[in-house]
């Protein structure tokens, strides 16, 4: 699994090398994240002792599950973070509107990412697999500890395998 992971991250470095590009994701992707619990909020799943479970709560629980299980540190900062937007999303959700909301952070978070891939000269990541979406959460926390001069081991890891999807040179 945790090659899978080391696997993913590189192909997502090797498409967000431009400090441009990565600026915009680290706006639009937290954005679409947003929008996409705002709309998973209103979708109740099951009730534990009298307390609704949605499918933002449930999606977001495994991703960071997955995180902490393959990144330890870079799966704490989810929690927090992504924990922090899970719960605000069902405040903002529980207010209504939330289809409205997720619209425009959705579309207005999309528009972000493009011009950024702009700034790369590459499409996202995710027209060639679509599983890239899930490593963008993970990889803006570990852009920032890398930065930190944490998770050097994970550095190496996506060093060692980004060659393999970095643009041939023609």
């Amino acid at each position: 699994m945790k090659n899978w992971f080391y696997e993913q991250m590189a192909m997502y470095s090797a498409y967000h090398r431009d400090g441009r590009n990565q600026a915009t994701h680290h706006l639009g992707v937290p954005m679409i994240v947003f929008s996409l619990l705002v709309i998973a909020a209103t979708v109740p799943l099951t009730t534990i002792s009298g307390v609704s479970v949605t499918l933002a709560e449930v999606l977001m629980a495994a991703l960071v599950f997955f995180y902490i299980l393959v990144a330890p540190l870079v799966g704490l900062i989810a929690v927090l973070i992504y924990g922090a937007l899970t719960y605000v999303a069902a405040m903002v959700a529980a207010q209504g509107n939330a289809t409205g909301i997720f619209a425009i952070l959705f579309v207005v978070g999309w528009i972000i990412q493009f011009i950024g891939h702009g700034f790369e000269g590459r499409r996202p990541a995710l027209f060639n697999n679509l599983l890239q979406i899930f490593m963008a959460p993970s990889f803006l926390i570990a852009e920032l500890l890398f930065m930190a001069g944490l998770e050097q081991g994970l550095k190496a890891e996506i060093g060692k395998r980004i060659d393999t999807y970095l643009p041939k040179a023609g």
